[in-house]
């Protein structure tokens, strides 16, 4: 922080009045299953996004990231609040001042601020996100925004959806604007409901494995399994009354797969289905400190979106392998969009330093780059510091 309260000193010439920060997030289980309607098992973790920031006297909100220092400073109004492509990355905060003043907030001067993330680039633990709620933690306390916690989430989606322009679902924002120290949320995304469920995980350690491949598939890849999925919905509700997949249990969806009727979207419907049962048995086994079962179904999260949702790649696929195959390990799989990003792991902390040699080796040898493994605590969510 100290070197980030030099760089907003020599930047604007004036000191940040306030220190900020918001987490990035894991999801322990869960996978594609939010926009089909079922539950989601997120997390918010200690790397994230750190931001400093002042009130200005004008009308120009002043952006600056250390993590992008050869972009310089973007400077816009805050009565030009239009999508700019040459705006990059100051486009999520851009986006959440134009929603909050459109919601009815008043915003009526500009800001400088400062940001620097220590979240890897494309690992998919949601930097867009952590930048969004963000932004908005630093606008609701430097004008006094009266607003709930929640409808910080949705505005920050709304930015994905409508600002930026990509076709994703609540978890990030909801998982970073609401997160808790050493609990996960178990979050209906139909609904909104959710549960703060302890995530306890004793003489073991959450281990994040970034494979360093950019998910350059993953954006058409995840329109293309939804548009499969929207599909063998609507053959299935020919004959059920159901308004999502996540309304299904295993067996019901297996005695009407002669529905759907073809192969793949089979298979993809399958994933959602089972994956969300196994996210609420994941619960039941944190809840009951059952540790080897919640690492059991970790594996067979993986499993399913390597063979049924076929969303992993062969860098996914290895480190989860490896990671599988060490003795200190309960479970594994892949978390985020896939094509690329992070797997994550359930290790015990005293083989730490084995684990990450083991499995950085196997993954070297057989892809040809290194992996990144870090180890990730479960903090709370965006907040001023």
């Amino acid at each position: 922080m100290e070197k980030l309260e030099k760089v907003f000193n020599d930047i604007f010439e004036t000191n940040a009045t306030g220190n900020y920060f918001a987490p990035g997030r894991i999801n322990l289980i869960g996978e594609h299953t939010d926009y089909n309607g079922g539950h989601v098992f997120p997390a918010s973790i200690t790397l994230g996004t750190y931001g400093l920031a002042s009130k200005r006297e004008d009308q120009l909100v002043c952006l600056y990231s250390e993590n992008f220092p050869e972009k310089g400073v973007i400077t816009f109004s805050i009565d030009e609040l239009n999508y700019e492509k040459a705006h990059d990355w100051a486009n999520y905060p851009k986006g959440m001042i134009r929603f909050l003043k459109e919601a009815g907030h008043l915003i009526d001067s500009g800001v400088n601020i400062v940001f620097y993330g220590n979240i890897p680039n494309g690992a998919g633990l949601s930097s867009s996100a952590s930048i969004e709620l963000l932004t908005g933690v630093i606008l609701e306390d430097l004008f006094a925004l009266s607003i709930e916690r929640l409808d910080l989430v949705k505005i920050g989606k709304q930015v994905e959806n409508e600002f930026i322009g990509v076709n994703s679902g609540i978890m990030d924002q909801f998982a970073i604007g609401m997160g808790k120290k050493d609990h996960a949320l178990l979050l209906d995304t139909t609904t909104l409901k959710y549960e703060v469920v302890p995530a306890i995980f004793g003489e073991y350690v959450v281990a994040i494995m970034n494979t360093n491949k950019r998910r350059e598939l993953a954006d058409s890849k995840y329109n293309e399994r939804r548009g499969e999925c929207e599909e063998a919905l609507r053959r299935l509700q020919t004959q059920l009354a159901i308004q999502t997949l996540g309304e299904l249990d295993e067996v019901t969806f297996l005695a009407n797969t002669e529905l759907i009727g073809d192969e793949t979207l089979i298979k993809r419907a399958k994933h959602a289905v089972t994956e969300n049962q196994r996210t609420l048995k994941a619960r039941q086994a944190l809840q009951k400190d059952d540790l080897v079962t919640f690492g059991e179904l970790l594996n067979a999260s993986h499993a399913s979106l390597k063979e049924a949702y076929q969303v992993t790649g062969m860098e996914l696929d290895t480190l989860v392998t490896a990671a599988q195959k060490h003795p200190s390990v309960l479970g594994a799989r892949m978390t985020g969009a896939g094509f690329g990003g992070c797997a994550i792991a359930l290790v015990k902390q005293t083989d730490w330093q084995d684990f990450v040699e083991t499995v950085s080796n196997e993954y070297l040898d057989k892809i040809g780059y290194a992996t990144d493994i870090y180890q990730a605590s479960i903090d709370d969510g965006a907040r001023k510091l």
